[in-house]
């Protein structure tokens, strides 16, 4: 069986650890180059050479704050100053921030997450996605959150921006179409660095509201990221695709 992303190069925030790097490896499998970028360059680095290691893709590892517009431009042009095209970009980098109640959200917290999950994504699709569409065409892949319909009271600012993630996912996708593909994949909770800080029993009550029993590991997101990615998902655009587990 071929390489569904032979040829292709592939830009993914938020892309040295957990569901980012998972995609990474997973893309690059699948025959990418891939552009790793997140705030820690070691890191990226790092995983850098591991994919050219694993996989023989070349891998460009970049150091981002997507939450600031001049580093997305920075991002894109390194991602174009070194493969000339981009094919495929994965809006993965996102966070949420602790707070004792909402009236305690500072200004300069709000901000902050709305500019992670929803200003970062928004640049970097603008800056890409024209490009992809002036080129013949691309994938954009937002990754979201259940928090977007299911908005807990520890994590309202972050659910307001997923949402806003995926209403721009349909806002976009019908600007750059029909060159450009633009989907979203919603993740439910996922075994990753951030359910470290979880309370005990809070793995065991999120698995009770799946229908599967279980939370996501990092390996569950390949097939959708590959999938939308390529052209397998050709008719795919502006949706929304749950990788939940069946939660509710």
């Amino acid at each position: 069986m071929g390489k569904p992303l032979s040829g292709k190069v592939s830009v993914v925030t938020g892309g040295s650890r957990g569901l980012g790097r998972e995609m990474v490896l997973a893309l690059a499998q699948a025959g990418s180059d891939v552009v790793i970028a997140s705030r820690k360059l070691d890191a990226c680095e790092e995983l850098a050479s591991d994919v050219r290691a694993k996989t023989g893709q070349r891998a460009l590892p970049v150091a981002c704050n997507v939450g600031d517009w001049d580093q997305c431009e920075t991002l894109a042009d390194a991602a174009y100053g070194e493969f000339g095209t981009v094919d495929v970009l994965i809006n993965n980098a996102g966070m949420s921030l602790l707070y004792p109640s909402l009236d305690q959200v500072s200004e300069a917290m709000f901000d902050k997450v709305i500019a992670t999950n929803l200003k970062g994504p928004f640049r970097l699709s603008a800056l890409i996605g024209a490009r992809m569409a002036a080129s013949g065409g691309g994938s954009i892949v937002n990754i979201s959150s259940i928090e977007a319909a299911h908005p807990e009271p520890l994590a309202v600012p972050y659910a307001a921006a997923k949402a806003g993630l995926e209403n721009l996912t349909v806002g976009l996708a019908h600007t750059y179409g029909p060159a450009v593909r633009v989907n979203t994949i919603r993740c439910g909770p996922f075994d990753t660095d951030i359910a470290k800080a979880w309370p005990q029993d809070m793995r065991a009550e999120l698995a009770r509201h799946t229908a599967l029993g279980r939370i996501g590991l990092p390996a569950d997101i390949v097939g959708a990221a590959v999938f939308l990615a390529s052209d397998a998902s050709a008719y795919c655009t502006g949706a929304t695709l749950a990788l939940d587990g069946g939660f509710r």
